[in-house]
Formats: C-alpha cells, structure tokens, sequence
C-alpha cells in the first residue's frame, strides 16, 4: 500500500484589497498550489496567478452570512493536505491580525500537517495610507492599537479593555466595527476621550470602492446612517485622522477608483496598463485576441532570401517587428541586412518596439493608419518600380498593399503572425460586466471588437457590454465599435496608446467636474 505523503498548507496575507499590494512569496504560493481557499476580503484578481487545473473554493463571510463555517475550513483545509495537496490558504490582510490564521494553524498542526504563515500588507496599514492618515506622527500620536469591533458576540477571550486604551493609546484603529459603531464610540467617549476626536471611516480600502467618511466622536454615528455607510469598513480614531484632508494623495490621482478593462493581451499592455495604474485606475485584462506563429513561413523566408532587392519595408505593429526580426535570425541573418532599405512604420509604438531592437524608422506617417503609411511613402517618392515588402499579419486591411501597388509598386505581403480568438474567461467576462462593471473598456483593434462581441453574445451579455463605456485607438476600431451597437466615448485624433490614456484623464476629469 503506498502512502501519501501529506501536503503543505500556506496561511496567506492577501492584502488589503489592491491587486499590487501582494508579496511576491503570496503569489509564489498561489502559482504553486493544488488548492486555493480565499475569503471574502481577498481580491479574486489574485486567482489570475492560478495554475490551470487548481481547485478553487470560496469561503467568504459577511456578517452573519459564512459559505463555509470555521470549523468546515479546518476540516477542509488538514482533508486536502492529507490527500498529499498543497493549499493556499488566501485571507485579507494578515493572516495573524483578525485573521483567525492563528487559529487554523492550531488545527494542522493537531493533524501533522506542515504549514507556513505567509505575512500580508494588514488592512489597517493599507486602509490608512490610502485614505492619507498616518497611524502614527510625532506632532499627533506616538502610539497605536488594533482592536476589535465584535467585542461581546461570544467569541470567548478577554475583553477589550476600554478604559486603558481610550486614553492611553493615540491612534485606534477598531477592525469590523461598523455594526457596532454606535456603542463603540460611546465606550471611547465614556472612558475619558474628547467628544471632538476626528474619526474615520474607510471601507474597502485601498480598492476602487474604496469610500472615507470624517466625523468626530460625536457625530460620526449620525454622519454614517445618514450617508448608509455599510460594512465592511476600519474605524481610525485620533488625532492623526486631522490630517487625513491634507495628506489623502489618492484624491489627487485622475483616474483613482477607476476600473479600466484592456482587451489587448498583458505583455503588449505593458506600459500603457502601467502608465493607468499610475494614474490611479485599477486594470482588468480580458485578451481578445492570441498572437501566434503562422502555419507556414515560406512566403516570409522567400521574402527575407530576396531582402537586398527591396526598398522599403512596412511595419504595421509590434508583432511584426518580433515575428518579422526573430525570423531574420533563424535565417541565419540580423540587422546588418536591412541597411539601405527604407523602413516605415505605422505609429509611434510600432517605432518604439523598433528602437528597442536598435534599429530606428526612417518614416512615420503624422496620421496612424493604413491611408496614413500610403500618404507618406507616396509623398516621399515616386514609388513607380520599386519594391515594397509588408510583414504582417494574416489578415489585415488591404488599403497598404492595394494602394502602393496602384501606385506604380512591387508589393509583397508575407504572413509573420495570426490573429487568432482566444477562449475568453468566462468568469473574467462576468467579473468585468456583471460584478465589477468596469468603468471603461479599451480596445486597439477591429478584432478585439469582433472577438469580444462574439464571445459575450455567446454568454448572453451583449446587453450589459453596451452599457460600458468604450475607448478606441482610431477610427476603423471605432468605426467597428459602432458598428456592434457598442458606445463609444473615447476617439483620440492620434492613434496612439498615449493619445488613448491622455484622452482617458481628460474624460473622466470632465465627467467629475
């Protein structure tokens, strides 16, 4: 009889709520594991590092409400790992600050089950930073404590010690408080605390719901009914929560609380997703398109073999810059062997993808499209007998080639790469126009459009695609957009991805106004 050796659990802090306030050993863990178990409080963007086949198991809790009760996740949690399965066990913030990780852990070890504590950003730390109040100051308060909000529902331990800690500690910071905000801030005010201490309220902090109410201790309880401020939420109380007017850097992002859907894949995302969630917004990705290698590159090599007969090369994306360079190697060439061919570009980013591989276009149209490249090539010379090589992909528009051809050139289109619909995540779709409701989708070609409106309309969700808010590239995506009933808002004159992120700013900062 063999016998299984058991598997490990990790008791992960997820964080407080922002998908890059993860430690990279929490992620480790997640790639890593067999099983995932996440709360409430931990960001389902987390799952996104899964490896595929993991099972995944929800056992949020909110208010009274639990999926899955304490005593079931510790059962889960030692029958998975005896089974020779290792477990990410995901909990918001810390696992040892009001995680209950402590307790868990308890539990394995009575099995003989390994485990490891995997430490997170705690929502209190989180939670503050974001609303700009400092836990400690040395002008406000030297000293700090967390407390529980659920003092007195049975939960057994000793008390909470009001007294000491309403006069004695700076700053409190009271976790799930809010069902008991009332009673909580007349403990504070019976034990000696002044009636006019600044009180805040964060809920989901750190996230783009993230909402902060200001009061003192003796208004903030009217202040929270009146505006229906709900769990889950941190109490800070002191004097820090002065500051918080002063210091609250998120208010000054123009994009903070924003949820952007990219329909481009992540690694051609790369600076333009960085370049939002610098500005505030929180990215979803929803690729609508795979690049991949095309069934044959004959036509290609043919090309690249005949390479000095040419006098201009088009470059249309990214993609063809690395499909069409790599190829070059494999064929036993590099750089070296366009020197003296003309290379135009499309755009600017098509450029840029250029330059990192040392090379620098000697053409690129002011307007970003195919009519753009035609206008420019024509202006630059007179293209009668000369010879125009356009690595591309698959399928594209046809406006380059058939242009320059009735210009009087030798065009020959070679396949570097396919456009091909991906298998678009359900979940993530739903995640996006269900649940999240995303604040704006980006798309950067016709493709993303069609691939995207094909895959909701199999799910049954067009109707809740055309209530987001659309940004397209330029014209033909949009023209595409309109065309699928979509709503589009934002068209930049320039057919760039900054263009499309400066337009971004400049449309929410007027929707605000």
């Amino acid at each position: 009889m063999v016998h299984r050796r058991p598997g490990k659990v990790f008791l992960v802090g997820a964080g407080p709520g922002h998908p890059k306030l993860i430690t990279l050993r929490a992620i480790e863990c997640i790639r890593d594991a067999d099983v995932i178990v996440y709360d409430y409080l931990a960001n389902q963007k987390f799952l996104q590092y899964a490896r595929k086949g993991c099972e995944v198991v929800y056992a949020g809790k909110t208010g009274h409400h639990h999926t899955l009760h304490q005593d079931d996740i510790n059962r889960f949690l030692v029958e998975k790992a005896k089974a020779g399965k290792n477990v990410a066990r995901l909990k918001g913030g810390d696992p040892l600050v009001y995680g209950r990780g402590a307790e868990e852990a308890e539990e394995l070890i009575r099995y003989g089950i390994e485990f490891e504590f995997v430490p997170g950003v705690p929502a209190a730390t989180g939670a503050a930073a974001y609303a700009g109040i400092p836990l400690t100051h040395r002008n406000f308060s030297s000293t700090v404590a967390f407390v529980t909000g659920h003092e007195g529902t049975g939960k057994g331990g000793p008390p909470v010690d009001w007294e000491k800690l309403s006069t004695g500690v700076g700053t409190l910071v009271i976790y799930m408080g809010i069902g008991r905000l009332k009673e909580n801030a007349e403990r504070i005010l019976a034990a000696g605390r002044a009636p006019d201490t600044p009180v805040a309220l964060v809920r989901w902090g750190t996230t783009p719901e993230q909402d902060v109410l200001v009061g003192t201790l003796s208004d903030i309880h009217e202040k929270a009914r009146a505006q229906e401020f709900k769990a889950p939420a941190l109490m800070i109380v002191g004097e820090s929560v002065r500051l918080q007017q002063t210091l609250n850097w998120t208010a000054r992002l123009p994009l903070f609380g924003r949820r952007i859907a990219l329909t481009r894949e992540r690694e051609n995302a790369g600076l333009f997703s960085k370049q939002l969630e610098r500005l505030g917004a929180v990215i979803y990705y929803l690729p609508a398109i795979d690049i991949v290698a095309p069934e044959s590159f004959e036509g290609l090599d043919r090309a690249i073999d005949e390479l000095n007969s040419f006098d201009w090369i088009v470059l249309t994306s990214a993609n063809a810059v690395r499909y069409f360079l790599d190829r070059l190697v494999v064929r036993n060439r590099d750089v070296r062997n366009l020197k003296g061919i003309g290379i135009c570009t499309v755009g600017t980013s098509t450029a840029r993808a250029l330059r990192t591989r040392g090379i620098r276009a000697d053409l690129i149209p002011e307007t970003f499209t195919g009519e753009g490249v035609v206008e420019a090539l024509t202006e630059r010379e007179n293209l009668q007998g000369r010879r125009v090589l356009i690595p591309r992909a698959e399928q594209a528009r046809e406006i380059i080639p058939e242009s320059l051809r009735a210009a009087g050139a030798d065009v020959v289109v070679a396949t570097v790469y396919r456009n091909l619909p991906p298998r678009i995540d359900r979940e993530a779709l739903h995640e996006i126009l269900i649940n999240r409701k995303a604040d704006l989708m980006v798309f950067t070609s016709p493709s993303n459009v069609k691939n995207i409106v094909h895959a909701v309309e199999n799910e049954g969700l067009h109707e809740a695609l055309a209530k987001i808010k659309m940004a397209c590239i330029g014209p033909v995506t949009a023209q595409a957009a309109r065309k699928a009933g979509l709503s589009v808002v934002i068209e930049p004159e320039e057919s760039t991805l900054e263009s499309v992120s400066d337009a971004i700013v400049h449309y929410f900062g007027a929707e605000s106004r």
